[in-house]
């Protein structure tokens, strides 16, 4: 089938196109191309352009027979949405409306949505099931809470298909080394290991060494980005099906220190890895595991690239093979031409409609 992937020009995005491509499907990519990239759109067709455009959203469903979405698209830094909350509940909360009014529109009621452990904040108790109260501490995560229960509300009232996707953290690159991690800046912390021990940055910032955990720092539990993509695969595949929707939690289990990372790195790259400690960041939970059984036994998921070794491994061969100055880069220039370009195939589509359109009337 024909699956809208919005923000399929991103890191999780990209993957979960390529899984898609894997399994036969059509992945049409919606990117605006800000933190995207050209380069990692490689098995289907892009529109380019800013879910707050609803004639954006009208050229993807009208131009292709899209059946399905993976949503993605969304602004996604802990530390950015604590200064500009009114972005992330623009870009993340109210787009998505957008996108809802416009599956609706074209009668399109399968989705698989791109959510957060965010939305559990500070819990009590780890690890972290479904069940947990969702209480966000920051606006990220309730920006994503708040699809989350538009997606129950359009789905009481027109009947919309959905899963929501709680990942934990996801790292690591592409098995088959052809994409990868690039954000610019990179605010994740395996990256910024691997760039540290390299002397791509001068030292790796540890925000808060005073946390009640083993050795003081925060603990997360990583999740391979090929893992997360097999995840909406299934998803898609479960709701297509007429499986219940619902919300699954994405992780593996375990937990992992920023120490513990660094140590990984460090065996893998043969390298120190340079530390400077800071403060504690706004916004940030200590531990953060996830309970994985019900996607385990709902969606038959399981985690095949997830340990920390293999995610160090494979974001090390990513960074080694590839830079910000000569992969995944676009300029404006690029982007005003593929804009023009997307605008003028819409153009070509709607004309081509109307005259078929026409053809049949007579």
């Amino acid at each position: 089938m024909h699956v809208l992937v919005t923000g399929g020009a991103g890191y999780i995005g990209s993957h979960a196109a390529k899984r898609l491509a894997q399994a036969g499907h059509v992945p049409v990519v919606l990117d605006n191309l800000v933190r995207g990239h050209l380069q990692a759109v490689r098995w289907g067709p892009l529109v380019v352009g800013d879910l707050a455009d609803p004639t954006v959203l009208e050229q993807a469903f009208h131009s292709y027979p899209i059946e399905a979405v993976l949503h993605f698209a969304a602004l996604a830094y802990v530390g950015e949405s604590m200064s500009a909350p009114a972005d992330y509940f623009r870009n993340n909360t109210t787009n998505t409306l957008n996108l809802l009014d416009a599956m609706r529109n074209h009668r399109v009621n399968v989705l698989v949505f791109s959510s957060t452990c965010a939305v559990y904040g500070n819990p009590l108790r780890q690890p972290i099931t479904e069940d947990t109260p969702a209480a966000p501490v920051n606006p990220y995560g309730e920006s994503k809470l708040m699809v989350e229960r538009m997606l129950h509300w359009h789905g009481e009232a027109y009947g919309l298909k959905w899963v929501a996707l709680r990942y934990f953290n996801a790292a690591g690159a592409d098995i088959e080394g052809e994409l990868g991690e690039l954000h610019d800046p990179e605010p994740h912390l395996i990256p910024r290991v691997i760039g540290a021990a390299h002397g791509a940055i001068p030292a790796l910032e540890v925000f808060g060494s005073d946390y009640d955990t083993p050795d003081g720092t925060a603990v997360r539990d990583y999740i391979h980005v090929t893992d997360l993509a097999e995840a909406h695969a299934l998803a898609l595949d479960h709701l297509w099906k007429g499986g219940a929707g619902g919300i699954f939690n994405l992780g593996t289990g375990r937990g992992h220190s920023v120490r513990e990372v660094v140590q990984a790195v460090e065996a893998v790259t043969g390298r120190r890895v340079p530390l400077r400690e800071s403060g504690r960041r706004p916004g940030d939970p200590p531990v953060l595991v996830a309970a994985t059984g019900r996607v385990r036994t709902v969606l038959g998921w399981q985690p095949r690239h997830s340990t920390l070794p293999t995610i160090v491994e494979t974001a090390n061969k990513w960074h080694l093979a590839n830079s910000a100055a000569s992969i995944m880069t676009l300029n404006a220039a690029s982007i005003v031409a593929l804009r023009a370009a997307s605008t003028a195939a819409a153009d070509a589509a709607s004309i081509a409609a109307e005259d078929a359109a026409s053809i049949t009337q007579r």
